[in-house]
């Protein structure tokens, strides 16, 4: 590390370094698809400012500030490879590469790289249809418009909802431009009434006006072999999403809520290795945002201390299914001011964790208490283990699985004194451990998980969408098992 990267005083040198940069970051993402990240923090369509925060926010997780001398002569000769479709952690690579001795640069990219050398990953892209355009399915739109330009492996090519009035597809469109909580859509968003799209970024987004998900002839819209995204909530057992199946042009169908019945629940991260081609699998379930905020955290902890049991108390933003004013509701609680009250209410996702991991079958508990935030929630795990711990070795393991491991991308770290829940808006993680609230005595350990309700939970749909569309990007360096860490 120079004298001049290594202190923070110099803001000229890292503006210069960074400005180098960006054109190099743009010309990996235009002419091989790659797209460039900082321990996760995506480099896309990024200013110079950008690049420059990136590396301090390598701080959160290698405890100190990635300088950038160390990344910029990877970029100079990661475009001087012949790469194919990836996502490639420049703050991993000069991480790994600082531990080599005498290798020089390019061979070790090369080494590192070699399965993405030649263009070996081309992405063939999948058509996406979205039932429902609620909170989550206009985030998953969001999201899936973002991919479509990163990568082309998705193609959100139709949302299908119940016409509500002449006007309908400009306020849906006005919605998808701007939300209150995840502020404006970052782009352009214009409406063409008369064929009934919305133009997203360049993309055409056919509106299609059904309340009957078996009778729509999706081929008619040129879209074919389609995954239906249902956000409605109307069906959640086999036999009501089944019925996207009976429409033209639908392949699979994801449900974003628990599935019910022999309907798999799926955490991206813990069991999406066992999606199969089978028919069974034609209809699954991403589970619920608590869910997947847990899982993955609980699995790691299994792992390697062992659970014996636990409690998960929910600390959750209110949502549309509770009243804004104190009115009739058909469950408990439910019915109280949301944004005036705490309101005490219960969670399946304790019982929800096991249809991912078995092992957990009767050894968790919990409940929830909806409070009045509109988004960000928080889990605390109460457990007992089958081994003694103490706080300092948890925190640098999970600290470590969020660095280097294939959770990376469900499990973020953060030791802040300041964190309060709208720091954590816009999270692409599953759940975010907060290592400042860890308490271990013994055998006892109790964690803090952070998680972004609707914006992390909607990043773990569109991974499963990825997954069986198979136009999952790799992501290089590879990463371990987190039971590899040590």
């Amino acid at each position: 590390m120079t004298e001049a990267s290594s202190n923070p005083l110099n803001w000229n040198h890292k503006l210069t370094l960074a400005q180098e940069m960006v054109p190099l970051i743009s010309q990996l993402h235009r002419e091989n698809n790659v797209a460039t990240s900082i321990y996760g923090r995506l480099l896309v369509g990024v200013t110079d400012i950008d690049v420059i925060k990136a590396h301090r926010y390598a701080r959160r997780i290698v405890e100190r500030e990635l300088p950038l001398d160390d990344t910029l002569p990877i970029l100079k000769e990661l475009v001087e490879l012949d790469l194919g479709s990836a996502s490639i952690d420049l703050g991993r690579l000069a991480k790994n590469f600082s531990r080599t001795e005498g290798k020089d640069l390019r061979t070790f990219l090369e080494e590192e790289l070699a399965e993405v050398i030649g263009g070996a990953q081309q992405l063939e892209p999948r058509d996406v249809v979205l039932y429902g355009f609620g909170r989550i399915g206009r985030l998953l739109a969001r999201i899936l418009i973002a991919r479509e330009g990163m990568y082309g492996g998705v193609r959100l090519r139709a949302v299908v909802v119940r016409k509500k009035g002449d006007d309908d597809i400009v306020k849906r469109a006005s919605l998808l431009r701007r939300d209150s909580v995840h502020g404006a859509f970052n782009g352009t968003i214009t409406v063409d009434e008369e064929k009934e799209i919305i133009w997203a970024n360049g993309t055409p987004i056919q509106m299609i006006y059904s309340d009957d998900p078996s009778s729509i002839d999706y081929s008619a819209y040129g879209i074919n072999d389609a995954i239906v995204v249902d956000n409605t909530g109307r069906w959640r057992d086999r036999e009501g999403l089944s019925q996207h199946l009976k429409s033209t042009g639908v392949d699979r169908v994801v449900l974003t809520a628990p599935g019910k019945g022999d309907v798999r629940n799926i955490v991206y991260g813990v069991n999406h290795g066992d999606i199969t081609n089978e028919d069974s699998d034609r209809v699954i379930s991403a589970a619920s945002c608590t869910t997947n905020g847990i899982t993955p955290v609980l699995k790691v902890i299994n792992d390697r201390y062992g659970v014996r049991h636990g409690h998960v108390e929910t600390v959750h933003a209110y949502t549309n299914d509770q009243n804004l004013a104190d009115n009739y509701h058909k469950g408990p609680r439910r019915g109280r001011a949301a944004a005036l009250n705490m309101v005490l209410t219960e969670t399946g996702a304790a019982k929800a964790v096991a249809k991912a991991l078995p092992e957990f079958e009767g050894k968790l508990t919990g409940n929830a208490i909806r409070v009045p935030t509109p988004d960000v929630s928080m889990a605390v795990l109460n457990l007992d283990l089958e081994k003694e711990v103490e706080k300092d070795e948890v925190n640098d393991y999970m600290r470590r699985v969020s660095t280097d491991s294939n959770l990376r991308q469900q499990i973020d770290y953060i030791n802040s004194p300041d964190i309060v829940s709208t720091d954590l808006l816009g999270t692409t993680h599953a759940g975010v451990v907060d290592g400042l609230a860890t308490i271990a005595s013994g055998n006892h350990l109790v964690l803090y998980v952070w998680y972004d309700n609707e914006y992390g939970y909607s990043n773990q749909v569109i991974r499963i969408v990825e997954e069986i569309g198979g136009v999952r990007p790799k992501i290089y360096p590879v990463r371990k098992d987190p039971q590899d860490i040590r």
